[in-house]
């Protein structure tokens, strides 16, 4: 088995989960476009970065997560489903809530709400002073 190949399984769960959806292979237009970034000669010369376009819905996918066409065939048809999936329902799905809470993260705090955070770490420090344990004489004297 080639290091590319991705499993009977999953291939097979896929297959299910687009008919699930009514997704079809006729509705898919796939081409083959030579990947960019790092890899050298190899990249330049072989058309590993697939690219699908579900007509109904006009989604269109782009994947070269891998160095392996075969492996990038199956990705783009998994996220492709993923974005007709959300589509559907919709409602946020898992990926769109992910990247949402890590935009929340990384987003600049407002002037008012870093005082705030501020205040609430001096509030928790004083309360561990307090608890610290300090030897008085009658300790010493022991």
């Amino acid at each position: 088995m080639s290091p590319a190949s991705v499993s009977k399984e999953k291939q097979e769960a896929l297959r299910q989960r687009m008919e699930a959806l009514g997704i079809f292979e006729k509705d898919i237009v796939e081409k083959f476009i030579r990947s960019s970034g790092r890899g050298g000669q190899k990249v330049n010369k072989a058309s590993t970065c697939v690219y699908l376009k579900h007509t109904p819905t006009g989604i269109e996918v782009k994947c070269q997560r891998e160095r392996y066409q075969s492996l990038n065939r199956f990705l783009a048809r998994r996220i492709l489903t993923d974005k007709i999936e959300a589509r559907i329902k919709g409602e946020e799905s898992e990926e769109q809530q992910r990247i949402a809470k890590i935009r929340r993260q990384k987003r600049k705090r407002s002037k008012r709400a870093k005082l705030k955070m501020l205040e609430e770490k001096k509030k928790q420090s004083q309360k561990k002073e307090a608890r610290r344990f300090r030897p008085t004489s009658d300790d010493l004297d022991g």
